[in-house]
């Protein structure tokens, strides 16, 4: 379980980076930064107006600035002692964010590319130096401990529960929607049955699978992200369901894909599905302490080249508290992998205008190899 001391550690953690920078106190805007420090993630954010702010001093407690509809959940939530609301109307919060920096700030710390525009614009006010510290805070991320882990292994057994009962409302003349309606019931009733009822925990992270769920079929499987539609499948079609945007599990996320064909597959699908696997496979293999990110995804390329395909996708990408972490299994990022890196590691083809094949699963590298998250039937699958 992870609880009030992995946050405060944490916590602790990063102010040592702040002294270790010669920063005064960190301005997080985040809402997954914040919650993966403070332990509290606010449902209503920046894009209503309505920003939450964690405000961390190098050396003294840190400070949760929240609205004042939401400072009671943040307070039985937190492990902050000191959440602050702000109302609505008049100064809103920057009178209150203000309160929370230390006498004689000189140099604020952000996440350049995730601050929200009007706190930036404040912090940059109120000091004459800002220095982001995404790298910090980025590298804390990198690695889970034995408790994440556990965390996102029963977020793999909610993925896991999603897609198949996906898979089995798939039918002909079904509509999308109905098939995602039975994949986020499955995902739902998973993590109620893992949440239990009887801690304070399961007041306050819902079970609920949520967000617009990436669901298409037929031709329309060449959209990469299109959403669940009121399309109805037809024999001899291809069902695709993406989780990656869906699985949140005690705060932390994976990426999930698996395609499945109603009936029958066309021998050029069957290549083009066999060819992702084969990609896929091949990066997974790679996968070890040491090697490089981009090498990983090197390795899935050669394969699509050889069967005469590009590579047009990154070959997957960190996952954690956020959806997308660093470092990703792309062209250009060298960082070496190391045991408690967790990653979701896709094959992927787009034939377009006509279809397009794709899998992912979620595994955490190990000390010498990887541990799947997500174990789910890979092989080509007619229902």
């Amino acid at each position: 379980m992870i609880g009030p001391e992995h946050f405060r550690r944490r916590t602790q953690g990063f102010q040592r980076r702040l002294a270790d920078g010669d920063v005064d106190v960190a301005v997080l805007t985040d809402p997954d930064t914040i919650a993966y420090l403070g332990g509290f993630w606010n449902y209503l954010g920046v894009q209503w107006g309505r920003p939450t702010f964690l405000v961390v001093p190098r050396a003294d407690a840190p400070v949760l600035v929240t609205p004042l509809m939401e400072s009671a959940m943040a307070g039985v939530m937190t492990w902050i002692d000191d959440v602050r609301p702000w109302e609505d109307g008049g100064d809103e919060w920057h009178g209150v964010l203000a309160g929370a920096l230390p006498a004689g700030t000189r140099t604020i710390g952000i996440e350049a590319d995730k601050t929200h525009a009007a706190a930036d614009r404040f912090v940059r006010e109120a000091a004459p130096n800002v220095i982001d510290v995404s790298r910090a805070i980025g590298e804390m991320r990198m690695i889970k401990d034995a408790d994440e882990i556990a965390v996102m292994r029963q977020a793999g057994e909610v993925a896991v529960a999603a897609i198949d009962a996906g898979r089995h409302a798939i039918a002909e003349g079904v509509p999308e929607y109905e098939m995602c309606l039975a994949l986020m019931a499955g995902g739902t009733r998973k993590a109620a049955e893992l949440l239990g009822d009887a801690t304070p925990e399961a007041l306050f992270t819902s079970p609920m699978m949520h967000n617009l769920e990436i669901l298409q079929s037929g031709h329309d499987t060449s959209m990469v992200h299109r959403r669940a539609s009121t399309r109805r499948v037809q024999t001899g079609e291809v069902v695709y369901f993406c989780l990656c945007g869906m699985i949140d599990f005690r705060l932390y996320k994976l990426g999930f894909d698996r395609e499945f064909f109603l009936g029958s597959v066309s021998d050029e699908h069957a290549r083009v599905h066999e060819t992702c696997l084969a990609a896929q496979a091949a990066a997974l293999a790679a996968i070890r302490p040491g090697i490089a990110a981009e090498d990983v995804h090197l390795a899935a390329a050669e394969v699509y080249q050889s069967a005469g395909f590009g590579a047009g996708y990154r070959t997957g990408r960190a996952v954690g508290v956020s959806f997308l972490e660093k470092p990703e299994l792309k062209i250009g990022d060298r960082t070496p992998l190391a045991p408690g890196m967790t990653f979701a590691v896709d094959g992927g083809i787009t034939v377009p205008g006509d279809f397009g094949a794709r899998i992912g699963d979620s595994i955490v590298v190990t000390d010498d190899g990887y541990e799947v998250l997500t174990p789910y039937p890979r092989e080509l699958t007619i229902v």
